[in-house]
């Protein structure tokens, strides 16, 4: 039986890491292009996905785009907050790829 006047433990405590090389403290290394795959993301949710993590890529970087057809609606909301440079890698049947890269 537990005592009910018993305080709760105090929360553990994690060390402090400085993430400023890396950007996260998981010891990842950013390499390469990094690839988005939204087919199996909900199209509700698709190109919130893709505008956050559009916005995480530098400006001169690049991001690769997986989608389930041409998507230009998209593209044309991209271009209306962020210039970037577009680039089809892949066009169809079952999958376009292309390379969204964000202007200086």
């Amino acid at each position: 039986m537990t005592d009910p006047q018993a305080q709760p433990a105090a929360p553990a405590t994690l060390p402090v890491t400085d993430v400023s090389a890396s950007g996260c403290a998981c010891g990842c290394t950013d390499e390469g292009i990094p690839m988005l795959d939204v087919r199996e993301i909900p199209h509700a949710i698709r190109h919130a996905t893709v505008f956050g993590a559009l916005g995480a890529v530098p400006a001169g970087g690049s991001l690769d785009l997986v989608a389930p057809h041409d998507p230009k609606p998209l593209l044309a909301q991209i271009a209306d907050r962020d210039p970037v440079q577009v680039t089809y890698l892949q066009e169809g049947p079952q999958a376009w790829t292309l390379r969204l890269t964000r202007q200086g």
